[in-house]
């Protein structure tokens, strides 16, 4: 196992079986966060809020969009299984202690985007010596850097004033999500021979 990406070839790029297993599971994981993030805009907009709602949907579609075009994507036919197991992962997901629905899926959705954009850092696995100008290289440099802004919505949702009386609940969501991305993740890295003990 290594801590990071690689053998690099001789142009320092990623090696196209890596590039295709971790560019389908960004892809996966975000563009469930943009399906939900489009299922959880309201046809008005009414708050300030919700204007940030809109700009994280096409934030997310524009990961997606990068990943799908900067990969090198060779067949990978244990994709199907790990596909679907990825996106069990990605469901609503009951948060106990908050009875209104609404407000129980929001805070659901900002954990996993929390979990996310917190848990996957990609472009820590790329080794000293990986192209620079690579299309895959700048894509999970531009992943990570997007990811990290974007966390700061979540932050600021799940610390807000309205979910002060459920603290107890927001918390215990928020470690079960991380818990079950980090699990997800370290799997399918050891899967093309990476270690994530390092990325956590």
């Amino acid at each position: 196992m290594s801590a990071f990406f690689g053998p690099l070839d001789s142009e320092g790029r990623v090696p196209p079986q890596q590039q295709t297993r971790v560019a389908a599971f960004l892809v996966s994981a975000h563009a469930a966060l943009a399906r939900r993030f489009a299922v959880a805009l309201p046809l008005k907009m009414e708050s300030a809020w919700q204007t940030e709602l809109n700009g994280q949907l096409y934030s997310e579609a524009e990961i997606v969009s990068l990943l799908m075009r900067s990969t090198s994507w060779v067949p990978d036919f244990a994709l199907a299984y790990m596909a679907a197991w990825w996106e069990t992962c990605w469901l609503p997901a009951p948060v106990e202690g908050i009875a209104d629905h609404s407000l129980a899926l929001a805070v659901d959705l900002a954990t996993l985007a929390h979990a996310i954009h917190a848990g996957i850092r990609p472009a820590a696995l790329l080794p000293l010596k990986a192209n620079a100008n690579d299309p895959f290289v700048m894509a999970l440099r531009r992943v990570e850097f997007e990811s990290g802004r974007l966390l700061q919505a979540q932050i600021m949702f799940l610390k807000g004033e309205p979910l002060v009386p459920f603290r107890d609940a927001v918390s215990a969501a928020l470690e079960r999500r991380h818990a079950e991305l980090r699990k997800v993740w370290r799997e399918m890295l050891q899967s093309v021979g990476i270690s994530a003990d390092d990325q956590n």
